[in-house]
């Protein structure tokens, strides 16, 4: 006998998940979420298989994946040429990036504590900080 499986309308995924109803129309129009069954009303009733994939959606964006990455890890995930290892390679290339952004951080929270240093707490007549950003070149 078949399993009856109970279905959710957007609201109470939008509950259940944390992310906003427009966000999860976004994912749908986006192609990430399959588009759910409708009632005659032409309300989406989403069932517990779909909130599974939003749940993996919203936590591999927590993580910083790109919408692209989020679409081939769905693919592997769906058995589409799943391998462990092409998983791994994509997630060694995001942490990569994440360190390689990191490293950009720390370079512009130098140059803005510089700046701010010449700033004598806005005691001065001209301000070091707007003439900072006048100048032509690389931040000192």
């Amino acid at each position: 006998m078949a399993k009856i499986q109970a279905l959710m309308s957007i609201g109470a995924v939008s509950k259940r998940t944390g992310c906003k109803i427009e966000t999860i129309r976004y994912y749908e129009r986006a192609g990430l979420l399959k588009p759910p069954a409708r009632s005659q009303g032409g309300h989406r009733h989403y069932s517990e298989a779909a909130l599974k994939r939003l749940t993996f959606i919203l936590r591999a964006r927590q993580l910083g994946f790109s919408l692209d990455r989020v679409r081939t890890l769905l693919a592997l995930a769906d058995g589409e040429g799943r391998t462990c290892d092409e998983v791994h390679q994509i997630t060694i290339r995001h942490l990569q990036d994440v360190r390689a952004k990191q490293d950009d951080l720390k370079v512009m929270e130098k140059v803005l504590d510089e700046m701010v240093s010449r700033c004598a707490d806005g005691t001065l007549p001209e301000c070091p900080l707007i003439e900072e950003l006048f100048e032509v070149g690389p931040p000192a």
